[in-house]
């Protein structure tokens, strides 16, 4: 196996790969030699992905898929065991955020961000989880958040969902130790992504939320690399049930 190539053979699901976090992570694993299937709801993201992909020389699938919903979960990892053969790595990364006062939260958009954050992230997991369990291998990745971690004002519904995906993580590693199956997380902060382009483009608000990072800046998407591929290879093989949080020290204040 080339070391620039480590994940060569392998193959990844991403969710939410159509843009931001999730469209480098993708990148990132096609790089590193994995043939991916790339999942989110739009699927003419996808197809530029695949193509950007492609043309890097990469494997990669496109399979526009609602992750909240079972039997479309289902198809994206049948079609992928169709095309691929196994299912190496899960990157559960499908997120939505809604900052809203509670009193003024509709139980509609409670349910909306709960569905996709941790309803969509166990969805997928279980359903990939037969076929790692069967291969006696797996790697799955669930992107949490620095806001489960902390408390963080009108955002009630994205913390609760964040912080459910960090005990999903920590349980499931104990119960899938026995299969070599790691199950991991990563916790990022602040990002700069097409998510936040607004903010990042009113120079108040963008202040403000770098005054509160002791880094003062969002981080690039280039630096969740080195920690996805870890724990996507190898050299994690005996790591489960953590959660690596990479926010310029948000959450450490």
């Amino acid at each position: 196996m080339s070391s620039d190539r480590p994940l060569e053979g392998k193959v990844a699901i991403v969710t939410g790969a159509g843009r931001g976090l999730g469209r480098a992570m993708a990148h990132a694993l096609a790089a590193a030699g994995a043939a991916c299937t790339v999942a989110a709801r739009t699927a003419s993201e996808l197809d530029v992905l695949v193509a950007e992909i492609s043309s890097l020389g990469g494997t990669a699938l496109a399979c526009p898929t609602d992750i909240t919903d079972e039997t479309a979960v289902e198809r994206l990892v049948a079609t992928t065991l169709a095309e691929f053969g196994r299912v190496d790595i899960l990157v559960n990364n499908s997120g939505i955020v809604a900052s809203t006062p509670l009193v003024d939260q509709s139980a509609e958009e409670w349910d909306r961000v709960i569905a996709t954050n941790l309803r969509g992230p166990f969805l997928a997991t279980r359903a990939v989880g037969r076929h790692m369990q069967a291969q006696r291998s797996g790697k799955v990745i669930n992107i949490a958040s620095n806001f489960a971690l902390q408390g963080v004002a009108n955002h009630a519904a994205y913390s609760s969902s964040k912080a459910g995906l960090i005990a999903f993580t920590r349980s499931l590693a104990i119960e899938w130790a026995r299969h070599n199956i790691q199950v991991n997380a990563i916790a990022p902060g602040y990002f700069a992504t097409p998510l936040n382009a607004d903010l990042r483009a009113d120079p108040d608000a963008l202040a403000k939320v770098e005054r509160a990072i002791p880094a003062r800046r969002m981080g690039v998407p280039s630096e969740l690399e080195p920690w996805l591929l870890l724990l996507a290879g190898d050299a994690s093989n005996f790591m489960t049930g953590e959660v690596i949080v990479i926010d310029g020290g948000q959450s450490v204040r």
